[in-house]
């Protein structure tokens, strides 16, 4: 009996590497959304500043306002993209520890598993869309935004235009 328990140890190690390998993924989206997190909210912050010294300029305040708002919106976006990544690594680590359990107890654990690994798929899938709608949010803010501040848009007409022909 020793040999097959060894066997199953061995098995569930080599059914482990796969679902560690995407939680180096996870982590790294993690890290960029982070980043992100942070810039956003020194964006913010910088915003509440110059609206605080554009106080004599009610359009510009607005302007700033707007963007501001919007800033906040992305900021809702990462915090759920963030939530979505780190729930997906969670599941990944308890596929993970199912696999060991199911071996050293050898107990049926594969639907479990199975089932686990989907929504740590579906959750690493949502986390995903909410990173690209961030990213629109983005280039969004800066192009509307920096051109009522007088800053060159991420996406200019003639660039957007030259790459269509």
């Amino acid at each position: 009996m020793e040999p097959n328990h060894i066997t199953n140890i061995t098995h569930a190690i080599q059914l482990a590497v796969a679902p560690v390998f995407l939680l180096t993924a996870i982590a790294t989206l993690i890290n960029v959304l982070n980043a992100r997190l942070g810039r956003t909210i020194d964006r913010r912050r910088a915003l509440e500043k110059m609206m605080f010294e554009s106080a004599d300029n009610p359009k510009r305040v607005a302007v700033l306002d707007s963007e501001r708002a919007l800033q906040i919106h992305r900021l809702h976006v990462i915090y759920w993209a963030i939530l979505s990544a780190v729930s997906s690594a969670l599941l990944i680590c308890l596929v993970i520890v199912g696999a060991f359990i199911g071996a050293l107890l050898e107990i049926e654990v594969s639907r479990l598993i199975a089932v686990l690994f989907i929504l740590a798929v579906v959750s690493m899938v949502f986390a995903l869309i909410l990173f690209l709608r961030e990213v629109y949010l983005m280039i969004d803010a800066h192009d509307i935004y920096g051109e009522a501040l007088h800053v060159k848009p991420i996406l200019s007409q003639e660039r957007h235009s030259s790459s269509i022909k």
